[in-house]
């Protein structure tokens, strides 16, 4: 299993929103609701940043000096709010009992990854935790994902991408692995509809229906 991070194992939202809106008011940037952020997160913090600002914002500069505030904001409050889904603990641990090897891909920083997954599920929960990385392309390109799998010598045919956006979809898709789509995390139904989910999971039981069937 390879399971998306934000919005399918820890519900980051809140923090990634508050980080967000401290960049917005420090520079007199508009102000965004906390809602919005569910649009802004999904293809990394390079990308957030860049939403988040005005369009007349978005020169490199300073799009580059904006990313360092946010991830300076980040970096100190980045488990002030998140919290992992209920459920998802056990889920992973009944994963782990039937013998089946886990991973994070996630398109955070790969330092943000390895730490938050390392603070809140614990060493030994996943064979390998992989965020954005130089030199690598984000999701959904598929590059990433097949260096992973490589690494842990996958079957991509016995292998399941577990996210909760169209780019989780369509990066499956693009390392030719099947996807199941989660409903409680930042994104809609119709969207991993439209983006050909050939599963979806209302919430944590159903998803352990899908992952370990009786």
């Amino acid at each position: 299993m390879i399971f998306d991070l934000d919005g399918t194992l820890l519900d980051t939202l809140g923090d990634l929103a508050a980080a967000g809106e401290r960049v917005c008011a420090a520079r007199g940037w508009p102000p965004h609701a906390a809602d919005a952020y569910r649009g802004f997160v999904g293809n990394g913090i390079p990308k957030l940043v860049e939403r988040i600002a005005p369009p007349q914002q978005r020169d490199a500069a300073t799009l580059a000096a904006a990313l360092k505030q946010f991830e300076s904001e980040y970096a100190a409050h980045m488990m002030d709010e998140t919290h992992p889904y209920p459920g998802i603990r056990d889920l992973l641990a009944a994963l782990n009992a039937a013998g089946v090897q886990q991973a994070v891909f996630s398109n955070k920083n790969d330092a943000f990854a390895k730490r938050i997954v390392a603070h809140y599920f614990g060493a030994g929960t996943f064979a390998a935790v992989h965020g954005a990385r130089p030199g690598v392309p984000t999701k959904p390109d598929p590059q990433g994902v097949l260096a992973l799998m490589a690494e842990l010598d996958a079957d991509p045919a016995r292998t399941l991408f577990v996210g909760d956006s169209d780019v989780d979809v369509h990066t499956a898709h693009n390392a030719g692995l099947v996807c199941c789509g989660v409903l409680w995390g930042f994104r809609t139904r119709a969207e991993l509809t439209a983006a050909g989910a050939e599963a979806l999971a209302a919430d944590v039981p159903a998803l352990r229906a899908i992952l370990l069937p009786q």
